[in-house]
């Protein structure tokens, strides 16, 4: 009876870590022309790309975050030995002395709602992985902007602190908001 318990409790353990923080399988769409066969990934590119951001500290938030790059995904984790995508983000500008809430779905809630082609760096983006369940469960950084598109670091579920464009299929389809903080 212990074991069935257990397996149970394992079970609903593994869908919420699996729902908390989506993964990134989708093909990655590498080339401008590749991405223009998908209508939906066009308006990325009509932008102008944005070198380092103006502000001083929008620069620090992103240094602090890609100092995580290749940490393991560890739900609710904030520090090295592992961390969840509203970790990242929360630690990131928490060292810039901006407190954010600490869930992607009480951050969507924080800011200015942004348009994509207003996007720059150090804005948010927020997305919806799980499709039995509409919320947002999923948030990024935003790193880099150039003519291919949008670059945010995340903690991905399958591959950890990462940095996804949000021109690959899987990140663009589950998009929901983008959201500016400071």
């Amino acid at each position: 009876m212990k074991a069935g318990i257990l397996k149970s409790a394992l079970l609903i353990f593994s869908m919420i870590l699996l729902a908390s923080c989506g993964s990134s399988r989708s093909k990655v769409v590498t080339t401008k022309k590749e991405a223009n066969r998908n209508s939906q990934t066009t308006q990325v590119y009509d932008r102008t790309p944005s070198d380092e951001p103006e502000d001083k500290s929008v620069s620090k938030i992103v240094k602090t975050a890609k100092k995580f790059e290749g940490t393991r995904y560890k739900y609710g984790g904030t520090d090295k030995k592992g961390m969840d995508c509203s970790g990242l983000i929360y630690v990131s500008f928490l060292e810039e002395g901006i407190s954010l809430p600490r869930t992607s779905r009480a951050m969507s809630l924080e800011g200015k709602r942004l348009y994509l082609k207003e996007v720059n760096v150090g804005d948010l983006l927020f997305f919806e992985t799980n499709k039995n369940r509409k919320v947002i469960n999923h948030v990024g950084l935003v790193v880099e902007i150039d003519e291919n598109g949008i670059y945010f670091i995340h903690s991905s579920s399958s591959r950890g602190v990462i940095i996804s464009s949000l021109s690959e299929s899987y990140w663009y389809n589950n998009f929901v908001m983008a959201r500016r903080v400071i």
